[in-house]
């Protein structure tokens, strides 16, 4: 398998705009605690994204920035910075004047021609006249007489007319020459329109003006994404945005965002809430293509590829719409693929497709995804991964996280809080959930299960009318024996069973159940693990007041 073969059965693996390497074995899910006391969860220290303040910036970097802001700046104020529509504007103006220049010589030779034929036509008639009169002098002497007047009066008229057409005809190649001499200079003024050609300084990237005249704080933030992604090369980096600027003007991207495209991919890739940075957080599920009558509605032909480019630009650009582009705001995304179910590199319509896909993303959309995180990965992805890593550079590889089907909770909860986590997924997260409104609402809690250990989490519950207790709970991995009780204060009272001892398997997603109780008291809920490895238990719980 060539390199090339290699990257395109990775892109099937993921849209995405870099390629990263599998999470090491030797990386733990947390810090040893104490397994007795709830502690919060541990997230990834290394999970940092690059500063965009000037002064955190190294020397070469500044250098580099300012290059770029001066060239920019140039090209702006030149107009340099799109392609000119040129069909050659002045050459064509100059060629239509010269035509109509040639028409109007062609008409002044005309002219001369008639005069000189209508002449000629005179003097024939003029002999011919005479020699009716020589003819007619048999006739009576004042019938000669009135004759030979009118033939001397048609004969003056005559010579009258062909003398002013002839004057008319010497001074039509004076008029064309005048014409010519007017015409030059307006030619001239008409092939000048560039040097007085209005400057564009509004011209903007993402919402952000890229003259640096303008003084934008999102300015530098958007040039150091362009310079980073060609290693601070700044002839490399202004070549890249010149490309990607004149990309969006010709596919008219800023005006995507209000077209009706592909509804039926709405389950194939979506955003859902944000990371522990605040990075808006983009799900590409590809599980979905396995359905073969949405494959072929989405892939089936060549146009119907093009829309789902189209869709996936339109899906980058409602992403950015999430991010703040500016020093210390979250200025990238976080991107989960899910591989589960995914019809892999043996379907070529989905290898192409998502080839071009990964090309855009990468030409147009540079350092705007600050981790990309694949889960429920299959066997054929490593050994493709294995393949392409000597190749990728260390700066791609630190942005590629692999989680295995056992370890996605856990790694997600690296990045992201448990509240913000889909249920799918092991998270706290419900679409529409009318028990926890936010992520404030009801903070998560851990604490750590030792191997063959039985752990409790007590929740009081007050003597409060009209109200009712909720509460989720999750357990990495689970295998774990697990019951739900509440037990009074009243010693004189009755404990209730609120959900009998049960087995939980290990693809068990969160729980989540609810108690309303007239006396105070507090719900206990037990878990016991049987397994030898120790276990991760996540909870939280509010009361809500029933009305």
């Amino acid at each position: 398998m060539t390199v090339e073969e290699t990257q395109v059965a990775v892109a099937v693996a993921a849209e995405v705009v870099e390629v990263e390497e599998p999470v090491k074995e030797c990386e733990k899910a947390v810090v040893e605690e104490s397994e007795s006391k709830p502690t919060t969860v541990e997230k990834s220290t290394s999970y940092k994204e690059e500063s965009n303040y000037l002064s955190d910036l190294k020397e070469f970097e500044k250098k580099a920035l300012v290059e770029l802001k001066s060239k920019l700046e140039e090209a702006i104020l030149g107009n340099n910075i799109f392609k000119k529509d040129e069909p050659k504007k002045v050459e064509e103006k100059v060629k239509a004047v010269a035509d109509v220049e040639e028409k109007k010589e062609e008409k002044t030779e005309a002219a001369v021609k008639t005069t000189e034929e209508t002449e000629a036509a005179v003097k024939a008639e003029e002999t011919e006249a005479v020699v009716k009169a020589e003819e007619t002098e048999a006739v009576v002497k004042a019938e000669e007489t009135e004759a030979v007047v009118k033939a001397e009066e048609t004969e003056a008229v005559v010579k009258t007319e062909c003398a002013e057409k002839t004057e008319e005809g010497e001074k039509a190649p004076e008029l064309a020459e005048k014409k010519e001499e007017l015409a030059v200079p307006v030619c001239e003024e008409e092939a000048k329109p560039e040097s007085s050609e209005v400057v564009d300084t509004d011209i903007s990237l993402w919402g952000v003006p890229l003259f640096p005249a303008k003084g934008s704080e999102g300015t530098d933030v958007v040039l150091l994404k362009f310079l980073r992604a060609r290693e601070f090369k700044v002839n490399e980096a202004f070549e890249m945005l010149k490309k990607t600027l004149q990309w969006r003007k010709e596919s008219k991207i800023d005006s995507i965002l209000v077209e009706e495209i592909c509804s039926d991919l709405s389950s194939a890739a979506y955003l859902n809430g944000v990371d522990r940075e605040g990075h808006p957080v983009c799900y590409n599920i590809f599980g979905v293509f396995d359905n073969e009558e949405l494959y072929q509605k989405t892939f089936g032909n060549e146009e119907k590829r093009g829309q789902f480019l189209r869709w996936r630009v339109q899906l980058m650009e409602k992403s950015i719409q999430k991010l703040e582009l500016r020093p210390g705001g979250a200025t990238s995304l976080l991107q989960i693929n899910d591989l589960k179910n995914s019809p892999g590199p043996i379907k070529k319509e989905l290898r192409v497709a998502t080839k071009q896909a990964v090309g855009l993303l990468q030409d147009n959309y540079p350092e705007l995804v600050a981790k990309n995180i694949f889960i429920n990965v299959p066997f054929w992805y490593y050994a493709l991964n294995a393949l392409l890593s000597p190749f990728l550079t260390q700066r791609t590889k630190s942005k590629f996280v692999v989680a295995r089907p056992a370890k996605v909770t856990e790694t997600l909860l690296k990045y992201i809080p448990a509240e913000e986590i889909p249920v799918q997924y092991g998270g706290f997260k419900r679409e529409n959930d009318t028990e926890f409104f936010s992520s404030e609402d009801g903070s998560v809690s851990e604490l750590t299960l030792k191997a063959g250990s039985t752990q409790t989490i007590e929740i009081d519950v007050a003597e409060v009318d009209n109200s009712t207790l909720v509460w989720d709970v999750s357990v990495l991995g689970w295998e774990v024996n697990y019951k739900e009780e509440f037990v009074p204060s009243d010693e004189g009272s009755y404990t209730i069973i609120v959900q009998k001892k049960k087995k939980i398997g290990a693809t068990e997603g969160p729980i989540r159940n609810t108690f309303r109780s007239n006396e105070p008291g507090k719900v206990v809920l037990t878990i016991e693990n049987t397994s030898s490895k120790k276990k991760r238990v996540l909870y939280r719980h509010k009361s809500n007041k029933c009305f």
